[in-house]
């Protein structure tokens, strides 16, 4: 990284002159101003041992505590998704799912951990099918009881403690617990969340949980104690995810989620036959023209890493090295990038378990030099490729499977991401949800319970018949955005980690860290703080942009919608060459909570 390039780089971050536009009733309003971080960064984000970043500073304060005690980053992430549970319910939670990667410094091996939930035995592929023949309304939908899988976060962390934890696992959720008992502040954030006019927010447990004894809503500044969540950490603390996929945490589920409307068909023994999987990631050197070389790596499908993996590999092909954060051609070429990994994604991407997803073809080099022909000069019509191993493309004998559907998934951002790095070097990236705000708004135990399943498809085909890839069935995870990154250099060292909650923009937050990291030379914080363009199909969606670089897109086709804003929540860790005193540099979103801390 270079820091002292970051002054120059980001000027148009202070410039007072925006392409703004109204907020959206019911969505987060667009800032008129992107924070710009000063530079050098800010000495807190700078530590010689040990870091975490996450999005909210009780969170960050759990996981410090955990490395200075002698835990590693696999031990402070447990104790940080404890804590974000309570603290930041409105994104992630053991009541949701999750993936990590882990990297071990020592063997310098990365492994992806998924803890993405799974939808009950008796599902039903047209249980989001109405009366009517049509799609019931999302927010209908998400409050359904058949909303929710079979929770994976706690499952999933165990996994990786067991295999790579240092501290006791009772140990620690000791944070989390003593922080439900005595009670937190509540940010305003979430007081923000709680007053918002999400369905969820709405709901009758949700409701009642954020209700003062007066009557009146819970608001920032407010102590908000729960008991409840404390005795769920204690039954996980002694019996691992067994407390909760077992037993009466178990049973209280089931029997939540089994209550109207549009009741689940979950069971005991749906919760009990809970998998997580561990995979090697998947890794792929990235290097456009310019750049020193490195090995990008994410989690496997049904995450985003295979979308994530193929916009880099389209921006390799490109001159993104040469352009900058001032330059509206690299915008431009970033989106571009963008649109066409998400039309591929919303036909190929699903479970590998159910459907054959076609990896190597949507990442070979020929197929990628191809595709990126198409980022042209303006932004003209995108559709989907033909990568090898796709269903549909001609075969010996020719092929008669039809094409995937396209899939217009619904996505919402009620999810949170951290980074860890150990004392000893090692690395946690985890992305973790709920899914929407709040999840499906059901509580048991002191949690929210998820409503994951409304990320298949609501319907499993189209009109033509060709079926969707990310249909619902019995036991498949759904497709995720979730795509948490660490980046390796050539000989295996590790360069930085990074994330973003965000729904389907995930892919697009995700890109804009690696190329302003990697690319453009920025510092951790003023990448987080760089504006978020989100382009997909012919939606173009952004914060607020400078006038000139505004402009410039809109006379290459792109003309930006402000009028939702873009809620990212990038958390960033990048190793500080010798040169700088070595070390950790990190940066978190302004858009959110979060910070970046160590030691």
């Amino acid at each position: 990284m270079r820091p002292l390039l970051a002054a120059a780089a980001v000027l148009f971050l202070a410039q007072g002159s925006m392409a703004g536009g109204t907020p959206t009733r019911g969505q987060d309003p667009a800032p008129q101003v992107v924070p710009a971080p000063s530079a050098p960064a800010h000495q807190d984000s700078i530590a010689p041992h040990a870091m975490v970043a996450a999005a909210n500073p009780l969170a960050v304060s759990a996981g410090v505590a955990v490395l200075r005690a002698g835990g590693n980053a696999v031990d402070a992430a447990v104790a940080v998704q404890a804590v974000l549970g309570l603290v930041e319910p409105q994104s992630s939670g053991i009541g949701g799912g999750a993936f990590l990667l882990y990297f071990d410094a020592r063997t310098h091996r990365v492994t992806a951990y998924d803890g993405r939930e799974t939808a009950p035995s008796g599902a039903d592929p047209t249980q989001f099918i109405g009366p009517d023949g049509h799609p019931v309304p999302f927010a209908e939908a998400v409050l359904g009881g058949n909303a929710s899988g079979v929770p994976g976060a706690v499952a999933m962390l165990e996994l990786a403690h067991r295999q790579h934890g240092r501290l006791a696992w009772k140990g620690l959720f000791a944070p989390a617990r003593r922080l439900a008992r005595d009670g937190f502040t509540v940010s305003p954030r979430l007081a923000g969340m709680i007053s918002g006019n999400s369905p969820e927010a709405g709901a009758p447990d949700a409701r009642a949980y954020f209700t003062r004894s007066d009557g009146r809503p819970i608001t920032a500044g407010d102590r908000l104690r729960n008991p409840a969540y404390a005795q769920t950490l204690d039954l996980i603390a002694a019996k691992g995810a067994a407390g909760l996929l077992t037993g009466p945490l178990a049973e209280a589920i089931v029997a939540r989620l089994r209550q109207g409307p549009r009741p689940s068909t979950m069971t005991l023994a749906d919760l009990a036959a809970f998998h997580p999987r561990a995979t090697e990631a998947l890794c792929r050197p990235w290097q456009p023209a310019g750049i020193a070389p490195t090995v990008i790596c994410t989690p496997q499908a049904p995450s985003g890493g295979v979308a994530l993996q193929e916009a880099l590999g389209l921006l390799a092909q490109t001159d993104i090295a040469t352009r900058g954060p001032n330059d509206a051609k690299g915008w431009f070429t970033l989106a571009q990038a963008s649109r066409l990994a998400y039309a591929d994604r919303d036909r190929y991407i699903a479970d590998p378990a159910f459907v054959h997803v076609p990896v190597a073809g949507l990442l070979a080099p020929k197929y990628l030099a191809d595709r990126a022909g198409f980022i042209g000069e303006a932004a003209g019509p995108v559709t989907y490729g033909l990568p090898a191993g796709a269903p549909c493309v001609s075969t010996v004998p020719p092929s008669s499977a039809p094409c995937p559907a396209p899939d217009a998934t619904l996505e919402p951002g009620g999810t949170s991401h951290v980074v860890i790095v150990d004392a000893r070097g090692n690395v946690v990236s985890m992305t973790t949800t709920v899914e929407s705000i709040f999840g499906s708004g059901r509580m048991v135990g002191g949690f929210f319970l998820n409503n994951q399943l409304t990320d298949f498809s609501f319907s499993p085909r189209q009109s033509d018949a060709s079926p969707a890839a990310n249909a619902l069935a019995p036991g498949k995870r759904p497709r995720s955005s979730m795509a948490p990154v660490i980046v390796l250099g050539p000989d295996g060292r590790f360069v930085a980690a990074l994330g973003s909650p965000g729904g389907s923009s995930i892919l697009a937050y995700n890109l804009k860290g690696l190329v302003g990291l990697l690319a453009w030379h920025l510092p951790p914080q003023i990448v987080a703080g760089l504006p978020n363009l989100v382009a997909r199909g012919n939606s173009f969606s952004a914060d607020p942009f400078p006038v000139p670089l505004a402009e410039g897109l809109a006379a290459r086709g792109m003309v930006l919608d402000v009028s939702r804003g873009e809620a990212s929540g990038l958390q960033i860790i990048a190793a500080r060459p010798s040169s700088l005193g070595g070390g950790y540099e990190g940066g978190a979103d302004p858009r959110r909570e979060g910070l970046a801390r160590g030691f």
